[in-house]
């Protein structure tokens, strides 16, 4: 059975490595980007299951991001990976496309559950 392809984008470094360990075993990444407009086109390049996308990046943010692949229609489902805590994130998140949205703080427990959970068909917030 072939590994769910995954892409991740993050402006920071340290956290695409970290995001890359914590999935490296049971998902194939096929990209790690750094800003917004280098996602959609590693989408387009590399057509990945998910992406897992931080919200703040440079030009491009991962709000615009999942607003694009969504009016592209994109099969990828979007889950957000941000320090972001505050509910109308989680709310702009949907609004743009996201099917997830896992906090930092979260991410070791919430982040491989999400991406199972998005597969599925369903949504996933962190809980607080």
């Amino acid at each position: 059975m072939p590994k769910i392809r995954v892409l991740l984008a993050d402006d920071h470094q340290a956290m695409l490595a970290r995001v890359r360990r914590e999935l490296g075993e049971e998902f194939e990444i096929v990209g790690a980007v750094r800003d917004g407009q280098a996602a959609v086109e590693a989408v387009l390049l590399f057509d990945p299951d998910v992406i897992v996308t931080d919200i703040s990046m440079p030009g491009m943010d991962g709000l615009q991001v999942a607003s694009v692949l969504k009016a592209n229609q994109c099969r990828a489902r979007v889950v957000f990976l941000s320090i972001h805590e505050d509910p109308d994130f989680f709310d702009a998140a949907f609004a743009a496309g996201a099917s997830g949205y896992v906090t930092k703080a979260r991410l070791s427990t919430d982040l491989i559950r999400a991406i199972r959970q998005v597969l599925q068909g369903h949504k996933f917030v962190s809980p607080p």
